[in-house]
């Protein structure tokens, strides 16, 4: 658009500026026209194009011929064809517009606004132009007039048509109307060439609505609300009934006509513009009030009502008029009214629904205060003559504003006074209705509910019972006074007027039947529709029962009855509470008892459960009716002994429980066990916290059951710190084992015929930070209760079959070693250990046959099934397994023949003795002699001299290892004593 525009005002300056150059100016500013429109409907996507290819045709022919008539006179007559027929093109499109606009409809407004307007422009055409143009005979002047009246009248119809103009509506008809204008100077010779301007004016117009967005809204239906006579259309209409005095006085005619004819339709003019206000404020107060109307319908609240009302008073003022609206309700009330009062509500009833302009000092107080910047008030009763209440009067609504608005107001308030007092009719009766609903709604729940309500007088006598207190008394109370159906015990407490039980609180009392009720009270005496004391009454006789079994479940335990944990430590707290007061002795018995498992895992749990009541039993019959008995958890028991004044009498209690657990418990009617318990003591002379008491009693039971079965053991304070450092060495072993502080030591295992070694123990070492190196006697027991020697032997593992890869490496084939790892049950009971060992192998490249496990012989009596057949599997892969410290238990020899084992390895006890003792040494002889008869490879440990060399070797055992030939050394050291062959001088 500013391209065309710029280009528009450039030949228009050209124009006026080269004056022979104009008629090419003509056609270039025409023929720009048609390239702009062309473009604008490609460019925009005009939904119906027709309308503007008419006009683009229009703005060729226009420039086509006006170029022709004025650069060829001689050829006018052929140039005033194109001339001329531009006029309908032009009508063609705007009717085409107007159609779209409409949708096809019709607006007899709009069509007799244009018509005025063009027969207006007629008269005046006839008389100064067409008229003329006749007598002349100039039929060309005579059809551009024509053309300029159809243009015209086409116009002002979509100029006034309905619908908000858009922008390329008013750029076209601003070239038109230019267009036009410029045509009537030119026929009326008072421009001369200078006329074509207006032309350009159109071309311009038309190529601007092209170019404009807006210009694909011209074929779109309008909306067709009604039209409102507006400023502007008054005045169009004002100057077209000038047209007539115009031409009186233009022709010569009587200037009195002229004159009265002018004043005249000026009067008319005025009277419609008044009309069209008034009509255009009824209009707005219409739609304020349907506004209001619907405001009210849906208000729920008064708040609701009266913000509608100030809303619609805002709406019927004209804009920006101070005003106030006051909404008085009428208010029930006892007694009878103020006489002032009762006049003026007399008074509004009789008006009805009439609003009266009153002075505004003359209205109620409350209202006046609020509306003192106005000097009169509109003051409208609203009155419902028809209201179920009776009483007619709803309230009164007061508008103040300047006195001149007021009177026009009245009909419009009085309406709105009216919608207002019917929308406070309907809420009160809505309210109303739903009162009535809960009141109905309540009275069902009172009748159907389990509780019983009742409500008494001051003398506590009944006036009413639900009839739920038929169910709970047997009868109907009423008429009864209330203690009578209280239990006399709680008949204080049942009485509102002991001042015991305060309002809303409740109290449990028993009823008749043994029935415990509980009762709660609340004072509506000051409530005309009670007018008593309200008693709620509900049985909660199983409820009670109820939570007393959860409140022992929760303090008990379920199997024996006993006291549980929580139970045990609250009375142990407040026993200690009553010692430090009268200086008893608080006594803490920890019980747990010996091999229980046993029973368990070959009995049953059923059995189990069964010896663990009986036990319950007997240690309850060995207390005092003061004393505790709890059960911890599992197979552990506490005894709380309170109210004794010397220390031994706990350890006697001790004693008779061991005494009463040692009597055969009978389990299932035919099978009877024996439970043999160990006992840990202590007294509040050692402790006086129950958390102490209780660490002490678990130190105490730890020591009674290392010294055996059976036995109770009381607490000492070196028992603290012996376990205190036990705990100490555990956290530092847990912090060696996530920062690898330990190292392994390799001894050799010897031919005890050549003197060589085969292979090497590895031996794990503890490098401890403050205590240097540790032995394994020292951590590896604190290794396995804690579970920690599951990560050591995996890393003695892989660091041992590291080395021995290592030396594999660099030894000759002939002398390749075997490496000996000890192995835990432990770390058999881990999720793929077996998996493990192999993967470990694989990663250091070593054989299978250069490993050999190493597990103690207890594992041999024990029930390890699992263990035995992961030790078969690797045995099948070529591992070897060896039984270590063979010898300490005797019991174990029958197993050698059903167990997958390789190696026998004699303990040190033995050999040390087996020079001086006879006994000794056929121990050693017995235990080579079973092993070669087996198949099995013996190995004697800690050979110290060699003489214990030699009796072995005739003995016939083939291997051994001991500080005869080497204490345990790092890896490089062992490397040496590979590489150094006989050691039988060592």
């Amino acid at each position: 658009m500013p391209v065309f525009g710029g280009w528009m005002l450039a030949l228009t300056l050209a124009f006026g500026l080269v004056p022979d150059a104009r008629p090419a100016l003509r056609l270039a500013a025409g023929l720009s026209a048609v390239v702009a429109i062309a473009w604008g409907v490609r460019r925009h996507r005009a939904p119906d194009r027709t309308p503007w290819w008419w006009l683009a045709a229009a703005a060729g022919a226009s420039a086509v011929g006006t170029s022709i008539w004025f650069a060829l006179p001689e050829l006018r007559t052929l140039a005033s064809a194109p001339i001329v027929a531009a006029y309908p093109a032009i009508a063609a499109a705007l009717l085409i517009f107007i159609r779209r606009r409409t949708g096809g409809g019709r607006d007899r407004a709009a069509l007799l606004d244009a018509l005025a307007v063009t027969a207006a422009a007629g008269l005046l055409a006839w008389t100064f132009l067409l008229g003329p143009s006749v007598a002349d005979r100039d039929w060309t002047i005579f059809a551009c007039t024509l053309g300029d009246l159809l243009c015209l009248g086409v116009l002002a119809r979509l100029l006034t048509g309905s619908g908000r103009r858009v922008p390329a509506t008013r750029l076209l008809g601003a070239g038109l109307l230019l267009m036009l204008l410029a045509d009537v100077a030119y026929e009326l010779s008072w421009l001369g060439d200078s006329a074509g301007l207006g032309r350009f004016a159109f071309y311009a117009g038309a190529g601007l609505a092209a170019l404009h967005p807006s210009m694909a809204t011209l074929a779109l239906p309008a909306d067709r609300s009604p039209t409102e006579m507006g400023r502007w259309r008054v005045a169009l209409l004002g100057l077209a009934s000038m047209a007539a005095p115009a031409v009186l006085l233009g022709v010569g005619g009587p200037a009195v006509v002229g004159v009265l004819s002018g004043l005249t339709a000026l009067l008319i003019l005025a009277r419609m513009a008044g009309v069209v206000a008034n009509h255009r404020l009824a209009l707005a107060r219409e739609r304020g009030l349907r506004q209001a109307s619907a405001e009210l319908v849906s208000a729920t609240d008064v708040e609701a009502v009266g913000d509608a009302v100030r809303r619609a008073v805002a709406q019927l003022l004209p804009a920006d008029t101070p005003h106030g609206v006051v909404l008085a309700l009428a208010i029930e009330q006892d007694g009878p009214l103020a006489a002032e009062a009762a006049a003026q509500a007399a008074v509004d009833r009789e008006a009805g629904t009439a609003a009266r302009l009153v002075a505004t000092r003359d209205v109620d107080w409350a209202v006046s205060v609020r509306l003192t910047q106005f000097s009169t008030t509109l003051r409208c009763p609203m009155v419902l003559s028809d209201r179920p209440t009776g009483e007619p009067l709803v309230g009164v609504l007061h508008v103040g504003a300047p006195a001149e608005t007021l009177p026009g107001l009245r009909r419009a308030i009085e309406v709105l006074a009216g919608q207002a007092a019917l929308a406070l009719e309907r809420i009160q009766l809505s309210h109303e209705v739903i009162r009535r609903n809960s009141e109905t709604y309540f009275r069902t729940l009172v009748q159907h509910t389990a509780d019983v309500i009742l409500i008494v007088d001051d003398a506590l006598t009944i006036r009413y019972a639900s009839p739920s207190a038929l169910r709970v008394f047997g009868a109907d109370p009423t008429g009864s006074p209330l203690p009578d159906l209280i239990h006399p015990e709680d008949r204080l407490l049942a009485s509102p007027h002991a001042g015991s039980l305060r309002p809303g609180e409740t109290v449990d009392l028993r009823g008749p039947h043994d029935v415990l009720l509980e009762a709660q009270w609340e004072d509506l005496r000051a409530e005309p529709t009670v007018a008593g004391l309200v008693v709620t009454l509900r049985d909660v006789t199983e409820r009670r029962r109820l939570e007393k079994e959860l409140i022992h479940q929760a303090f008990h335990d379920s199997m024996t009855g006993l006291a549980n944990r929580v139970l045990f430590h609250d009375r142990l707290e407040h026993a200690l509470a009553r010692g430090a007061r009268d200086g008893s002795v608080v006594g803490v018995l920890f019980i747990d008892l010996d091999d229980f498992k046993i029973v368990n895992d070959t009995l049953g749990h059923a059995a189990g459960d069964a010896l663990l009541i009986g036990v319950a039993d007997r240690i309850a019959g060995a207390l005092r009716a003061d004393d505790t008995a709890a059960r911890l958890g599992g197979d552990e028991f506490a005894a709380l002994i309170e109210n004794v004044q010397d220390p031994g009498a706990v350890e006697e209690t001790a004693a008779r429980i061991l005494a009463a657990l040692a009597e055969p418990i009978v389990i299932d009617g035919e099978t009877s066990l024996t439970a043999v318990a160990s006992i840990g003591i202590t007294t509040t002379p050692e402790a006086d916290t129950a958390d102490e008491l209780l660490r002490q009693a678990d130190l105490a039971l730890y020591v009674a059951k290392g010294a055996g079965k059976n036995q109770w053991r009381r607490y000492q304070a070196h028992l603290h710190g012996a376990m205190v450092e036990r705990l100490e060495l555990r956290s530092a072993l847990d912090h060696a084992v996530n920062e690898g502080h330990f190292l392994l030591a390799y001894q050799p295992i010897v031919d005890l015929s050549l003197g060589e070694p085969v292979g090497f123990e590895a031996l794990v070492r503890w490098f401890h930070p403050t205590k240097g190196v540790v032995s394994p006697a020292e951590f590896i027991e604190v290794a396995e209760e804690s579970g920690l020697i599951v990560p050591i032997g995996r890393w003695v593992l892989q660091q041992a079959l590291h080395t021995v890869a290592q030396w594999r490496r660099v030894l000759p084939a002939g002398r390749l070693p075997y490496v000996s790892v000890n192995v835990s049950v432990r770390q058999f009971r881990e999720t793929g250990f077996v998996d493990e060992i192999l993967q470990a192998l694989a990663y250091a490249e070593v054989p299978p046959s250069a490993l050999m496990l190493e597990l103690t012989e207890t594992l041999l009596v024990g029930e390890h099934e699992t263990v035995w057949q992961d030790l078969a599997t690797l045995r099948s892969h070529g591992v070897r397994v060896a039984i270590d410290d063979f010898g300490t238990g005797y019991s174990s020899l029958g197993y050698l023949r059903r167990r997958p084992i390789d190696v026998v390895k004699i303990d040190k006890v033995f050999i040390d003795d087996m020079v001086e003792s006879p006994q000794q040494l056929a121990l050693v002889t017995g235990i080579v002699s079973l092993a070669q008869s087996l198949g099995l490879t013996v190995i004697a440990e800690g050979i110290e001299s060699a003489l214990h060399r030699e009796l072995l070797a005739r003995l016939g055992c083939p291997l051994g290892q001991g500080y005869l030939w080497s204490s345990p050394v790092d890896g490089t050291e062992a490397l040496s004593l590979l590489t150094s062959g006989n050691l039988m001088a060592a």
